[in-house]
């Protein structure tokens, strides 16, 4: 745990966010932003303002196509379709703050690694080393029909990812130490004996090259990793600075934050990666009129719509199962320790597949904050104590409100607190959460 806590802005760039039917809402703008970079930019800066350590871009490249075996769901509801490119629009976010990390999910499914890096490490370089990657090893049907690539078992989808990340590091460590000259006079602008050529002839890549970007002043990406799974977490320890978890109460944290220390040690990783838990704060005057407004969120969303992505994430058709029977746990090629997650939920009842369904249409399994700013700071402050996380992906309901109520009321209390930054505490993103 950090001396402060940590929060990363949790967004999508399509009509919803991580709540289904968002895009009705009277008061959202997420559609029109969809065709406006100035609103992503105004939120943007708030977030700036806010002192969030970064924006980060969740991506589904592809649609939801599991639920009854076809997309119709996704698309009658905009269940995260289209699936709008996030690294493009974070380009033109950096553009427009000086400050703010500028993060992504970029799945290792379709692209090759020479590919993200170069994409990436531009990104890094031209802002100052604001940028993080969230690693995926693509686990959405529709993502492999949309590249026309072969779906892999779970473990082995991880073993493809051990070979991608040793090419990035080759490609991150290419440019050694003072290789650029950059001396006008001479003509001479790098001394190719510094600059590392790569030769890789691997079970699925082969990449013969030399770095396509400079390092940034954080040499490269920060990187981001939400893997569950007994798997999924070993890589995680072996590649992540910083670990994403979804886990839907305070009892669910606790147990997380236990088993993943106790991982770490076991595999040498001291200090253990940083883990920050996905919330979706609902704010209001009073606890009442917050909990007045969660219930008209949740009466929106439709079922067939929150099943549509349930499945797809799951990497299971759900359209068999009876709805109101209890959710077993069940081994899937797709999101293992997320479907461990909600079919064994510490401290609960076993919760039935209408439940997790409304659950996941609402925040994909993230537990609501609702209440005064007062009361979301209280809970905010507590779980960071108590769990020893190292902060919390915020993700919003209805945009721009959520964001704007979020920095204006709770962010000053945590400030008061003295849990919460007052100014940036470094310029890369490595620095601002406390990694460097």
């Amino acid at each position: 745990m950090g001396k402060y806590i940590h929060l990363v802005s949790f967004q999508i760039n399509s009509p919803i966010n991580h709540t289904v039917l968002s895009w009705a809402h009277p008061d959202d703008n997420r559609l029109k932003a969809l065709g406006d970079m100035s609103l992503w930019i105004d939120m943007a800066r708030t977030l700036e303002r806010g002192l969030f350590d970064a924006i980060f871009f969740a991506d589904t490249p592809g649609v939801f196509d599991r639920y009854e075996d076809r997309m119709d769901d996704a698309i009658r509801y905009g269940v995260c379709w289209p699936t709008m490119d996030p690294v493009t629009l974070l380009g033109a976010i950096a553009g427009a703050t000086t400050q703010l990390g500028l993060a992504a999910t970029v799945s290792t499914g379709p692209h090759h690694p020479y590919s993200v890096v170069r994409q990436l490490s531009t990104l890094d370089y031209m802002s100052g080393g604001r940028v993080g990657w969230n690693i995926v090893t693509g686990h959405l049907r529709g993502e492999h029909r949309a590249y026309g690539l072969t779906e892999l078992p779970h473990d082995e989808r991880y073993d493809r990812a051990e070979e991608y990340m040793e090419i990035c590091y080759a490609l991150w460590n290419s440019v050694g130490e003072g290789a650029v000259i950059a001396d006008k006079a001479s003509g001479v602008f790098a001394d190719p004996s510094k600059v590392a050529k790569i030769a890789h002839q691997g079970k699925y890549f082969n990449c013969n090259t030399v770095a396509p970007a400079l390092p940034s002043p954080q040499g490269r990406p920060v990187l981001f990793q939400a893997g569950s799974s007994g798997r999924g977490q070993a890589f995680a320890m072996k590649h992540a600075d910083v670990v994403f978890a979804i886990q839907p109460n305070i009892p669910g944290m606790k147990k997380f934050m236990t088993d993943f220390n106790a991982t770490a040690a076991s595999l040498g990783r001291q200090p253990a990666p940083g883990v920050t838990f996905g919330i979706q704060p609902v704010i209001a005057g009073t606890e009442e009129e917050a909990r007045k407004k969660l219930n008209d969120i949740v009466e929106r969303i439709p079922l067939e719509g929150a099943i549509a992505r349930l499945s797809g994430t799951m990497g299971v058709d759900f359209s068999g199962m009876e709805l109101d029977q209890p959710l077993a746990e069940m081994q899937t090629q797709g999101s293992q320790g997320l479907m461990k997650a909600f079919s064994n939920i510490v401290g609960e009842k076993p919760l039935t597949l209408r439940d997790v369904a409304i659950r996941w249409g609402l925040a994909v399994g993230m537990p609501q904050f609702v209440g005064s700013p007062e009361q979301v700071a209280d809970q905010i402050e507590t779980i960071w104590r108590e769990t020893g996380c190292h902060g919390f992906n915020v993700t919003p309901n209805i945009m721009p409100v959520s964001v704007d109520d979020f920095v204006n009321e709770v962010v000053p209390i945590l400030q008061k607190r003295g849990v919460y930054p007052t100014e940036y505490l470094g310029k890369t993103l490595r620095e601002k959460l406390e990694l460097a």
